[in-house]
């Protein structure tokens, strides 16, 4: 039988039929490679093989137990009822013997016969008649040991394929890792004291030992990590090797900015805005006025922090330099309601300046011509915008997606501010780029706080700045988990509040109602509170489903003040700005990661009122309970996405797919100190020239997967 090459297509690998090769495309495997970096999720420990008499029952979360003894007695016979096949099986070493029992298998009476030796794997519980092992695995004792006898792996699964198929899948194709080059330079795997690939391949999934396993683990993960930052240093030296303006610093006006706000910049806002600054500059020598360098590297800055903590204030900072510099930027915001924010706050806070600012989304196209004298705001056309675009005539323009359309063009674009940046792919952000006869500076923004390791781990290729204080002054939302038995309380409350001239906010997990789920949806939640709750109050219903003008109308009304309570879908997690609402009411609020939550809780409590945040839940459970108390004691949303981040994972911080990157098999973001090494070694790689080729095509390879 020809051996199994690693790009051999499993469909032609021995014992691998259509059928079962169209099941195994449902967990991504396609390929002898695809199947061997399928890695178990856990193992079971049943590397012991225990005498029957010194067998004890397994209790809840214990490992199970693993005898070798001889088949006396095996029968398949009904339930009483007659709906399950119930085989029963007495199993003998030479110290006693012990009952087994498999639910709806009939097949092991014709397979497993009377007087055969074999190994037996399982829990082991007290019965009618005395222990039993229940369902266990077993293999005859000639065949090997894959099942029973050794630490053994359990895989993700799917319908039809059990992790007994794919060890036994696994183990035939194992041979064919032979051919595998040890992509990690030399240099870096003794440095780390890592496995070779080889072995820690073999090791992940057949482990002669917990310490081998740990080993391969550390490894694969490490393997992982590497990776992504080798890929993010690349794209950051490949980035820098572009051209951008140099933009020199005004600061009379940006000092007339400042002077002009509401309120004081904080210690981080103004580092933030220098940072900025400094890069649009080409660094602090580019500050000088010396009028030799026209372009430096360009600006790739992310621009992190909490909800209300300003962000909009220092892009607005940089956005000003560039226009009095005479060239353009663009702010790139992932909804229409958001942009249309975001066009109305920027165009009153540069009053007073001489600048053009437009608004270009699918559903609006406005002009507003800022002077000293005043301000007008006017449609026009988008043949016309897009004209006045191409010719350098538009300082500011704001918008959706309908910036990254064909036949918008720059002249003379120096700075991209990409609002809620994980929202856009790495795609949407190279099309921006190509958009003018400039590469243009990047700035992106986030308002969902990342822990530091998280943010090295997903933004390698990014300068990083972190707004991690909150404008002096600002109140705290008051936060309460809500049992069932105050609900009626709860909206008495909500009266009270809207009676004081306040409005509220009603979050729900889903659009429509969903039984599997049976957590409340915004459609239904909407006709409940408006007929049976609330008839005599203004209600205004929100969700992704609607069209773009019946979405900016709803939110145009609650922002002001027509509607009393707004029900929602999760559109309003980031941006929208009603100050005058108060209360934040969430339905299912288990649904939500803590950041998420965080991010609701910030659409309240942007004005002097004193607001509230009221989290409702169906579960009773103690680890959902503890998990949104959380929210009620940590108001520092880095403190809480750290939190998050030990609680339920890295996927409810940030989609990692949404980043471009490939899903993490081994690896934690929670190992600060691997990814530090990771990033480390990369670095060492491109300093001392160790990008081998096996080691650029697994980095071409990543970019497939």
């Amino acid at each position: 039988m020809k051996r199994a090459a690693l790009e051999t297509p499993l469909k032609e690998v021995y014992g691998v039929g259509p059928k079962m090769a169209k099941r195994l495309e449902k967990l991504g495997l396609f390929s002898v490679s695809d199947l061997l970096y399928h890695f178990p999720n856990r193992y079971e420990d049943f590397s012991e093989i225990v005498p029957i008499a010194q067998l004890r029952p397994t209790g809840r979360g214990e490992k199970g137990v693993c005898v070798k003894g001889r088949v006396l007695e095996i029968k398949t016979e009904r339930s009483p009822k007659k709906r399950l096949y119930l085989t029963f099986a007495l199993i003998s070493d030479e110290t006693g013997s012990v009952q087994a029992i498999w639910f709806g298998q009939p097949y092991l009476s014709r397979v497993l016969k009377k007087g055969e030796e074999a190994i037996f794997a399982g829990r082991l519980e007290y019965g009618s008649d005395g222990l039993f092992l229940v369902n266990p695995v077993y293999e005859k004792a000639r065949e090997g040991m894959l099942h029973t006898g050794r630490i053994v792996p359990v895989y993700p699964e799917t319908e039809g394929v059990t992790s007994k198929y794919l060890r036994r899948l696994v183990w035939s194709v194992l041979p064919s890792r032979r051919e595998m080059v040890d992509f990690l330079p030399a240099q870096i795997r003794d440095r780390e004291q890592l496995m070779e690939l080889k072995e820690a391949i073999l090791q992940i999934h057949f482990p002669e030992s917990w310490q081998k396993m740990e080993k391969a683990k550390e490894r694969l993960a490490f393997d992982e990590l590497f990776l992504i930052q080798l890929k993010m240093l690349l794209l950051r030296t490949k980035w820098q090797k572009n051209r951008a303006p140099k933009i020199r610093f005004e600061v009379d006006w940006v000092q007339k900015l400042v002077a002009k706000l509401p309120f004081k910049l904080t210690n981080a806002q103004r580092r933030a805005a220098w940072e900025i600054i400094c890069d649009l500059a080409g660094g602090k020598e580019g500050l000088k006025e010396d009028g030799k360098i026209e372009t430096v590297p360009p600006m790739n800055r992310l621009l992190e922090g909490d909800v209300g903590s300003g962000k909009t204030v220092v892009a607005a900072i940089a956005i000003l330099v560039v226009a009095h510099n005479h060239f353009q930027s663009v702010f790139l915001a992932p909804t229409e309601v958001l942009a249309i924010q975001h066009f109305r706050n920027l165009v009153k806070l540069f009053e007073g300046f001489q600048i053009l600012v437009a608004l270009l989304t699918q559903g609006k196209k406005e002009l507003a011509q800022i002077s000293a004298s005043g301000t007008s705001i006017e449609k026009v056309k988008k043949a016309d915008l897009v004209w006045l675009l191409k010719e350098g005539k538009v300082d500011l323009v704001i918008g959706t997606h309908a910036l990254l359309e064909e036949e918008v063009f720059f002249k003379r674009l120096a700075l991209a501010v990409i609002d809620e940046q994980h929202r856009f792919g790495v795609k949407q952000r190279a099309a921006l780029c190509r958009k003018s006869e400039t590469v243009p500076h990047l700035l992106s923004m986030s308002a969902t706080p990342i822990p530091r390791t998280l943010s090295l781990a997903l933004y390698g290729d990014l300068d990083l700045s972190i707004l991690d204080e909150m404008p002096k002054g600002r109140q705290k939302v008051a936060t309460y988990l809500v049992p069932p038995s105050k609900r009626d309380g709860a909206y008495q409350f909500i009266r009270k509040q809207i009676k004081e001239g306040h409005q509220v906010f009603v979050i729900c997990p889903l659009i429509e109602e969903s039984d599997r789920l049976g957590v409340k949806a915004a459609k239904e939640e909407y006709e409940r509170l408006k007929k049976e709750v609330f008839p005599d109050l203004r209600m205004g219903l929100l969700h992704g489903r609607m069209k773009s003008k019946e979405k900016e109308e709803v939110m145009g009304r609650f922002q002001r003040g027509e509607l009393d309570i707004l029900v929602s879908t999760a559109v309003v997690e980031v941006g929208v700005d009603v100050p005058n609402a108060t209360v934040m009411m969430i339905e299912g609020a288990e649904r939500f990661g803590l950041a998420q939550l965080h991010q609701f809780r910030g659409r309240v409590g942007r004005s002097e009122y004193q607001s509230y945040c009221l989290l409702f839940t169906e579960t009773g459970s103690a680890a959902v309970v503890n998990r949104l108390k959380a929210l009620m004691k940590i108001y520092d949303g880095f403190r809480l996405a750290e939190k998050d981040l030990e609680m339920r994972g890295p996927g409810e911080l940030v989609g990692v797919r949404q980043h471009g990157f490939w899903d993490l098999r081994m690896a934690s973001l929670r190992d600060a100190k691997m990814i530090e090494r990771a990033r480390q070694a990369a670095k060492m790689v491109l300093e001392k020239g160790l990008l081998s080729t096996a080691l650029k095509k697994r980095l071409e390879g990543m970019e497939r997967e």
